[in-house]
C-alpha cells in the first residue's frame, strides 16, 4: 500500500514529467541565474541609494516610487531568467 505522499509524487510525475538536463543545459541555466542574480544586485545598489537619498530630502512619496520601481524590475529579470531557463530546459540534448 502506498503512502499519500507517494501516491501524491506518482501524480505529480504524470501531470509534469521530470527530465533529465545534460551537463551543458545546467551549466547555462546557472550561467543564467549567476547574471539575473548579478543584474538584481546592481539593481538594489542603485535604487537602494536612490531611497536614501530621497527620505534624506524627507521626499517619502519619491521614495515609494523608486521602491515600486525597484520591485518591478527585480520582477522582470527574474521573469526574463525563467523564460530563459526554460527555453534551455526545452532543448534537445546534444
Amino acid at each position: 500500500m502506498k503512502s499519500a505522499y507517494e501516491l501524491a509524487m506518482a501524480r505529480l510525475e504524470k501531470q509534469s514529467p521530470s527530465s533529465n538536463l545534460t551537463a551543458s543545459q545546467k551549466a547555462q541555466i546557472a550561467e543564467i541565474e549567476s547574471l539575473s542574480r548579478a543584474k538584481i544586485a546592481e539593481k538594489e545598489l542603485f535604487l537602494r541609494e536612490q531611497i536614501t537619498k530621497a527620505l534624506a530630502g524627507a521626499d517619502v512619496q519619491g521614495a515609494h516610487q523608486i521602491e515600486q520601481q525597484l520591485v518591478r524590475e527585480i520582477s522582470g529579470i527574474q521573469s526574463s531568467a525563467e523564460e530563459r531557463k526554460a527555453a534551455v530546459r526545452t532543448q534537445s540534448p546534444s
